[in-house]
C-alpha cells in the first residue's frame, strides 16, 4: 500500500498543501497552474489533487500556459 507521489500516475487521494511553498510550486507545475489559481482551486474545491485538477480543467482558458508564463514574468518567480 505505497502512496503514491506525485508524477507517478493518478491523483486519486493526494491531497494538495497550499501551506507548504514546497508542495505549491510542486503542484502548479503538474497540473500547468500559477500558484494562485491552486490556491484558488483549492478554496473553492478542497485539497484533493483529483478535485482541484477537474476544476482547473473547467475554469481554465485554452491559452493557460500563456497566462502562466505571463504571471511568472510578473513576478511569480521569485527566489
Amino acid at each position: 500500500m505505497a502512496q503514491q507521489s506525485p508524477g507517478t500516475g493518478g491523483l486519486q487521494g493526494q491531497r494538495i498543501d497550499v501551506d507548504r511553498e514546497q508542495d505549491l510550486r510542486m503542484w502548479a507545475r503538474k497540473l500547468n497552474a500559477t500558484e494562485e489559481q491552486l490556491r484558488e482551486a483549492v478554496a473553492a474545491v478542497g485539497p484533493l489533487a483529483s478535485d482541484v485538477e477537474d476544476h482547473l480543467k473547467g475554469s481554465r482558458a485554452t491559452t493557460n500556459s500563456e497566462r502562466t508564463r505571463q504571471a511568472l514574468k510578473e513576478g511569480g518567480a521569485g527566489g
